[in-house]
């Protein structure tokens, strides 16, 4: 009877991974621009590091550089095939590659979490919320924030000729604050099982539940003024002060 206890009060073991590609169109060689004093990527792998709820941290990129930075911060590294890392190519397929890799190295493990090098606003609690509401009821964690503009009131689509219509053409909402709450997907956390990712062709071919991140934590680096904006808030977090290589 003891053992069964045991067995049950067992950690279940978490591997987290950083998907950082060597190119990028919307702000070039992002992951390994330097924000206050260190490359993008390194406040993943700072935030995989001290989180007691991960087993260890794994960055798959096709980059060269990128690599020797993960290595220089504590990370290890998963060689992603040139066909995974075009412009074009679905992440997901990238998912199912570095799990794949990591069973064949250690053996089977129990969750999966990605921490893209685009949200280093994220806090340590912001993962642990998320590794901690994966559970039977849920195949897939994202994290969401609430959104600027609503997609019921106030955005339109163009055509060639710069003539627009709205979006949502319900005539039943003339007021904003009578639009449904409406949430933005961020980049702070995603966490699934390799089971279930291995097994599908999208999160969405599960349940999906949600946890909400604040504004001034989701922000998602793809362009320069995305880069400005995280450079001004992240010199205001102290938790977030990577002391010294691992």
């Amino acid at each position: 009877m003891q053992k069964v206890l045991v067995n049950k009060m067992q950690k279940k073991k978490t591997i987290a991974f950083i998907f950082a590609r060597g190119g990028s169109k919307g702000l070039p060689f992002k992951n390994k621009l330097i924000l206050a004093g260190h490359p993008l990527i390194a406040y993943s792998i700072y935030i995989s590091k001290i989180n007691s709820m991960i087993d260890d941290v794994y960055v798959s990129t096709d980059s060269e550089e990128i690599s020797n930075i993960a290595f220089n911060y504590g990370a290890k590294v998963i060689e992603r095939p040139k066909k995974l890392a075009e412009d074009n190519s679905p992440e997901y397929l990238s998912w199912k590659h570095a799990i794949k890799d990591v069973q064949s190295s250690i053996g089977l493990f129990d969750n999966f979490i990605s921490l893209p090098p685009t949200s280093p606003l994220r806090s340590l609690e912001d993962t642990k919320k998320c590794l901690l509401a994966i559970n039977n009821q849920a195949d897939s964690i994202i994290t969401i924030t609430p959104s600027s503009r609503s997609p019921w009131f106030n955005m339109v689509e163009k055509d060639p000729d710069n003539y627009v219509t709205i979006l949502n053409n319900s005539k039943n909402i003339s007021r904003r604050q009578d639009t449904p709450e409406s949430f933005d997907i961020t980049t702070v956390a995603y966490v699934s099982t390799p089971k279930f990712i291995l097994n599908t062709s999208s999160i969405w071919d599960g349940r999906v539940k949600a946890i909400i991140i604040p504004k001034e934590r989701a922000i998602d680096i793809d362009d320069k003024f995305d880069f400005f904006v995280a450079n001004h808030f992240i010199s205001q977090r102290k938790d977030l002060i990577i002391q010294k290589f691992y």
